[in-house]
């Protein structure tokens, strides 16, 4: 099962990591380094299951619903990093 609250230790860290790796970057680099890390990341869980519940939430639908639908799982939604507004 996918795992969709929030576990990732240190987010506005990597969150920040992850715009510094953008720096400097193209659009078109931009979109090629995403699709990168997302194989790499896609490559380190290794679970067909656990990847395509994990396309279907990012497309915006899960088990039959649509993005639409008021009763579709919501999918991790990317925020600024908490300290960033301070």
């Amino acid at each position: 099962m996918l795992i969709t609250q929030p576990h990732l230790q240190a987010s506005d860290d990597f969150y920040e990591a992850l715009l510094a790796a953008h720096e400097g970057l193209s659009t078109e680099e931009s979109h090629a380094m995403n699709a990168r890390l997302v194989l790499l990341l896609a490559n380190h869980i290794g679970d067909q299951d656990i990847l395509t519940e994990a396309l279907s939430l990012a497309r915006g639908r899960a088990q039959g619903h649509t993005a639409q639908s008021p009763t579709a799982p919501a999918a991790i939604a990317p925020v600024a990093p908490v300290h960033a507004a301070a």
